[in-house]
């Protein structure tokens, strides 16, 4: 797909480093800025898959930084601006080295770890005689730590986090406050929209001066995984599948194509037929999400685009 961006390599004013990566190039700037661009990549199972989405980038940084928006007044975040609709700037930070990943039902990578007999995960105990996708009766915490560009990202206990000094214990319990927060504003946002957030991810960072701050992604489908509440409990009293809103029927596309990122598996092609579904499956997740209409970007120079808003922004933030 020519229409989608899928690696880039900008030299903004100021630029003094690039990071790249599973789906977001990160560009390191003087004054501590940054510029994050949202390519049109899609990771499963830490695996970049060979061809781009159409507007998938668009889609990922304009509901995350909707999100910041509406979650602002309860965690700070390192957003400033956003110039393009692939790029957000913000303050540099540097990162906690591990995700903190909430999960309020038994879906995912934890009801595939429970069909498995597990009944911790993470250090965190799961009730017996549940059924995948039941409610938790209160939302667990489960980090993961995090990884380069094709590596696998682990679960990981807080005491193994604190043990390891990956995360000092003073600033765990800030990760753990705002976690539990934003999820509980995510959970709200979702309900509006007829949604039940499920479980998501967040990533945080430190300032310059010292402040802990929300940065990445937010509540979007490739960080969150959601349900439509509508249904929800006659599915789950039927023993059905439910109906959600997330990049899990990509992973489930792939698991029946023989795909789960392990050793020796071969991604399975992507048709342009396919990737299309994906496109537009993306972007009714991006209106059921955001209540918003989607209003597609000019793709005919997404590269050109780009940097002529972000070089634009730069020069008029100086002035």
């Amino acid at each position: 797909m020519s229409s989608t961006i899928i690696d880039t390599n900008f030299n903004f004013p100021g630029q003094k480093e690039v990071y790249k990566g599973k789906v977001r190039e990160v560009y390191t700037l003087e004054n501590n800025l940054l510029v994050m661009v949202a390519t049109d990549r899609l990771s499963a199972f830490d695996v970049v898959m060979p061809k781009g989405i159409p507007y998938k980038g668009q889609i990922l940084n304009q509901i995350a930084t909707k999100m910041m928006a509406d979650t602002a007044d309860i965690v700070p975040n390192w957003l400033l601006a956003t110039p393009d609709p692939n790029v957000a700037v913000g303050h540099a930070c540097e990162p906690f080295k591990v995700e903190m990943v909430i999960r309020g039902y038994l879906s995912g990578h934890a009801a595939r770890e429970y069909k498995l007999g597990k009944r911790e995960l993470c250090g965190v105990a799961m009730p017996n005689g549940m059924e995948e996708n039941d409610k938790f009766p209160t939302p667990i915490l489960t980090p993961a730590t995090k990884a380069e560009m094709g590596d696998h990202d682990e679960d990981i206990s807080r005491e193994a986090i604190l043990e390891r000094g990956i995360v000092s214990e003073e600033d765990y319990v800030i990760l753990e406050k705002y976690t539990r927060a934003l999820f509980q504003r995510g959970t709200e946002i979702a309900a509006k929209r007829g949604l039940i957030l499920v479980d998501t991810k967040y990533e945080f960072g430190k300032t310059k001066t010292g402040e802990i701050v929300l940065i990445d992604e937010i509540h979007t489908p490739d960080s969150s995984r959601y349900f439509y509440a509508d249904g929800y409990q006659e599915r789950q009293d039927k023993g059905e599948m439910q109906k959600q809103l997330s990049k899990e029927f990509v992973r489930q596309w792939l698991i029946s194509n023989n795909f789960q990122g392990l050793e020796g598996q071969v991604v399975p092609e992507m048709t342009d037929e396919y990737i299309q579904t994906v496109s537009e499956r993306y972007i009714e997740l991006y209106e059921n999400i955001t209540g918003e209409k989607f209003i597609k970007g000019d793709i005919s120079n997404i590269q050109e685009r780009i940097e002529t808003n972000v070089v634009h922004y730069l020069t008029d933030s100086q002035k």
